[in-house]
């Protein structure tokens, strides 16, 4: 893969709170409903999300983020992520 393929994560404070939002199983309608932006705003993000992880659709783009912390479900990949942060020591 090279530079210009490889996925970026240069995510903004208001995608990662698309990624939230996408996590708790809102559309896209209902996320702007929420945010009180318009869907067409939330689609953009949604779009840029997608080029910026290299996400092909909202189960992949999910799995990313849980992967990289970004999310969790049920307590899984929550808390052990500080605890694995180099320079940190579990407590």
């Amino acid at each position: 893969m090279s530079e210009r393929d490889s996925p970026r994560h240069d995510l903004s404070e208001r995608e990662l709170e698309i990624i939230e939002l996408v996590a708790t199983g809102l559309t896209n309608q209902e996320i702007a409903g929420r945010l009180t932006i318009s869907k067409r705003t939330v689609d953009n993000h949604v779009s840029n999300i997608f080029t910026k992880t290299g996400a092909k659709n909202r189960v992949a783009l999910l799995n990313w983020a849980m992967d990289n912390g970004k999310i969790c479900r049920d307590g899984f990949n929550c808390c052990s992520l500080d605890a694995h942060t180099p320079g940190r020591e579990a407590g």
